[in-house]
């Protein structure tokens, strides 16, 4: 495990931070039905996605730092509008994935340090810290 990576965990956890985040979700893309090219999204900060869950009465119980907002973010780049049809729908999906009863938080991080290396993406550590 890389010096950097130790850094980070002992930091974080496997828990996003908002630069990891960040990261992350500037390299999602989704594809745009009128041109039917890949586009980068319009991200949602975590202010944002904190306030979508209020306006649905949807409160996580199993939340850590930022996996929430790579959640819905990551929702939007792959089902919005298409298999989770509107914000409220959005809402409870962050909530199912999040507070999924037999999974742990530590799971939406992992599962993406796994996207990346299958991707061949390398993760720079340094700047995460």
């Amino acid at each position: 495990m890389p010096r950097e990576m130790k850094a980070y965990l002992r930091n974080h956890g496997f828990a996003f931070s908002k630069k990891a985040c960040d990261f992350a979700v500037g390299l999602m893309r989704k594809e745009n039905p009128s041109t039917k090219k890949e586009e980068k999204i319009d991200a949602w900060s975590k202010e944002q996605v904190d306030e979508m869950l209020k306006r649905h009465n949807i409160t996580l119980e199993n939340n850590v730092g930022y996996n929430a907002t790579y959640i819905a973010n990551m929702l939007q780049s792959d089902l919005y509008k298409q298999g989770i049809p509107d914000e409220a729908h959005l809402a409870i999906s962050i909530k199912c994935i999040i507070d999924d009863i037999d999974a742990s938080p530590r799971l939406v991080f992992k599962k993406w340090i796994t996207h990346m290396d299958d991707s061949g993406i390398p993760i720079e550590w340094a700047d995460l810290i």
